[in-house]
Parts: structure tokens; sequence; C-alpha cells
């Protein structure tokens, strides 16, 4: 049996599948935390609360990275563990070097570094000649003007070390530029405290269909799991409205985007680490999106599991233990899985969800998630904002995505607007 140290979490569902896949390899885990009250909220789907899995919960602030491996260690001396993971993609970094200074299994803490600030990706796979579109990294106001009249609209303006799609706008014009901007500098510390880096990156805007890649690498080889494909809404934002796995691509096109994905995190130095990589696949080609060195969101590594029987938080936990992840497929009896979320157009007060009872009922409905009346709602800006999603399969073929769409259609949420 092995002990894990988990610092931070999110409170989305992969905060509740590596404290599952823990326990369910046999090992324990200890959660460090600079504020527990973050988590102190009721548990998810009617379950026990993720953390009351843990062997400790420690305190220690973790958004200071110089003294945060000192603590580690001091923590290390006296538990004794074995690896170091995380679910939040703002403490990915601090995790990996927590690894290092404890001489623990896991990924280059540079490379997870540079993984994790997409300017720093977008050089390094510059660099390395792996296909991605056109940027500049603007420092203020005047070099994100300038560099927008060089590149030429339309352009994607991203914060450089933000997730979940906050922020990130197109935009057409330097009018739309300079809101998209001013709206961007006024958020200048992230959800769990930390200081944003101010600079933005200004990228062309892509166009074709976009997947993600999830790929396992373990001892200098990475493995492709499979490709997933998503869907994108909320424009001008970029909002994941739904996924489906696997991807519906010709082999031309899988081919590409494998490849893609591979030659990113061979770039990047990426190694013992589960990896979420985006791509579009452009009329040019693919073109790389961004690298997340850590397992997808959205329920897309729960769709994996599903369909293939693989489970990516269980691999997740195994190379931040130095083991070889278990990546076999079995056969599941479902051939695809898809999710599709509600994403909400007002603010305001949820009332109800006509429809939920009727679609929890149909076939080869795997889940469905929605708020209790009375919920807040806000206008979706970002992934942050769903207001719950269906998840379904199908045994016999690619149509689960047509099955999730169709059971949405008919979940009609009653929202009283503030």
């Amino acid at each position: 049996m092995a002990h894990l140290l988990m610092v931070e979490s999110w409170v989305g569902s992969m905060s509740r599948l590596l404290p599952r896949a823990v326990r369910e390899a046999g090992h324990e885990f200890s959660f460090l935390t600079r504020d527990l009250h973050h988590y102190l909220r009721s548990a998810p789907e009617g379950t026990a609360h993720p953390l009351l899995g843990a062997r400790h919960v420690l305190t220690a602030d973790t958004n200071d990275a110089r003294t945060l491996p000192d603590e580690a260690e001091r923590l290390h001396r006296a538990l004794g563990f074995d690896g170091v993971i995380t679910s939040c993609d703002y403490y990915l970094p601090a995790a990996a070097r927590i690894a290092e200074r404890l001489g623990l299994p896991g990924p280059a803490a540079v490379a997870v570094e540079n993984a994790c600030r997409k300017d720093a990706t977008r050089r390094i796979l510059a660099d390395a000649g792996v296909p991605g579109p056109r940027f500049a990294v603007c420092a203020d106001w005047a070099a994100t003007a300038e560099a927008a009249r060089e590149l030429g609209y339309p352009l994607v303006l991203k914060p450089v070390d933000l997730c979940a799609g906050m922020f990130v706008r197109r935009v057409d014009d330097e009018r739309e530029l300079a809101a998209a901007h001013r709206a961007l500098s006024g958020f200048p510390v992230n959800a769990r405290g930390l200081r944003r880096v101010p600079d933005v990156l200004l990228e062309e805007l892509l166009t074709g269909p976009e997947v993600s890649v999830e790929t396992v690498s373990h001892g200098g080889t990475g493995h492709v799991v499979g490709i997933t494909d998503k869907s994108i809404g909320g424009a001008p934002a970029f909002i994941e409205t739904g996924h489906m796995y696997p991807a519906a691509l010709a082999p031309a096109d899988a081919d590409a985007a494998r490849r893609t994905a591979l030659d990113a995190i061979t770039a990047l130095g990426l190694d013992d680490v589960v990896t979420h990589t985006e791509i579009r696949l452009t009329p040019d080609g693919p073109r790389l999106v961004e690298v997340n060195p850590r397992p997808a969101g959205n329920r897309i590594s729960e769709l994996i599991r599903h369909v293939t029987g693989i489970d990516l938080a269980a691999a997740c936990v195994d190379v931040a233990l130095g083991r070889a992840p278990d990546l076999r497929p079995r056969d599941t009896g479902l051939r695809s899985a898809a999710i599709g979320f509600l994403v909400p157009d007002v603010t305001g007060t949820l009332e109800a969800v006509e429809g939920a009872e009727r679609v929890r009922a149909e076939q080869g409905v795997l889940e469905v998630r929605l708020p209790e009346p009375g919920t807040a709602v806000r206008a979706a800006d970002s992934n942050n904002d769903y207001l719950g999603h269906v998840m379904a399969a199908d045994a016999t073929g690619p149509g689960a995505r047509a099955r999730v769409e169709d059971l949405l259609g008919r979940l009609r949420p009653r929202v009283v607007a503030a």
C-alpha cells in the first residue's frame, strides 16, 4: 500500500475520481490545502465527501512557491509519501516541484510549468516545429494592439495562466480586442488566490473540428489512449458544450492528431504523466491548441472508461508512483459515449428543469446531473458555468452524440432572470 500526498484539488468530477482511484488501488492519501473551507460544501450527487477518505487533512500555504517544498519535506519526514498528485491545474507545477524535492516519481517540474503556461508552450512548440497558430505574447495594451494589427483579425485573446476557457475570447476588431483585454485585466487573481501573470496571448483564429488526444506517458514512452471530439459554443467565448468518445474521424485525421499530440508532449519533455492535448483539425492540417499535463476534465475520463474500461484517474495514480499503468482496453459492451452540457444564457435563479425525470428513465442514459431548484444561475462565459449535464452511450456504434443532443433538447430549464 502506498501513501500519496494530494496537493489541493478541484471540486468537480476529478476531485472524486482521483480519491476513488487511490482507494480502489489499495492506497491512501493525505490532503494538503491552504483553505479547507473551499471544500466544505455538500458532497456532490449525494455521495460521501471525497475528503472523508483522506488519511490526514493538512494545512500549509500552497500558494507560496518558496516555502511549500520545505513544508512538504517536513511532512514527508513525519508521514512518508510515495508520490504526489493533484487534480487542480493551478497546483500541477507545485506538485511536480514537491515530487522533485522529495525524490519521488513524476514529470519534470520545468516541463509541467511550461505546459501550464500557454505562452511558454507556444514558444517551445514553435521552436520544435509542432504546428500551431501564428501568435504573439503581449505585456500590455499597447503591445497587444500593435500585435493584433500585425497578425490580422479575427484573433483569439487568451490569458497565459487560466483554465476552463476563462476570458478566452474571439475578437474581430480593435474595439472587441480592447473590451476583452480590459475584462481580463480586471481579473488579477485567480480563483485560488494566486496572482496571475499579466501577459496575454494573441493567436490567429483556427477553424475546423476540435478534438482532444488523451495520452499516458511512462518510462519515456507515450501511449495514446484515444481521441475525443468536442463541440464549442457561447461565442465570442469558447465554451465546451459537449464531447464524444471516440471521435468520429477519418483514419488520416486521427493519425495526424495522434502524431501531433505525441510530438508536442515530446517537445515539452513531459513523461510519467497523463496528458490531455487539444488540437484543431484545420483545412491546412492539425494545429495544436494547448497541452494539459493532467487527465481530461468535463467527464471525458469517464466517457473513456465507459467505452474502453481504461481508467485515466487510476493511470494518474500509477505514474505518480512510478508504476506502469494498465492501459489494456476491455469490452464494456459500449461503442461510444457522449456528454452534453446545459449552458445557461441568462442570470437568475433556477425554478425547475422540466423533463428531467423522463430523461433519466431513457435507455442508454449513464448520468443526469442537474442542480436543485433555488440554485443561483449565471449566464455562461466559461466552462465553469454549466447548469448540468447528460451522459449517454451507444452499444452499437458512434451514435452517442446524437442521443445526448436529443436528450438535452428534452430538458427545459426555467430560470427567473435577475
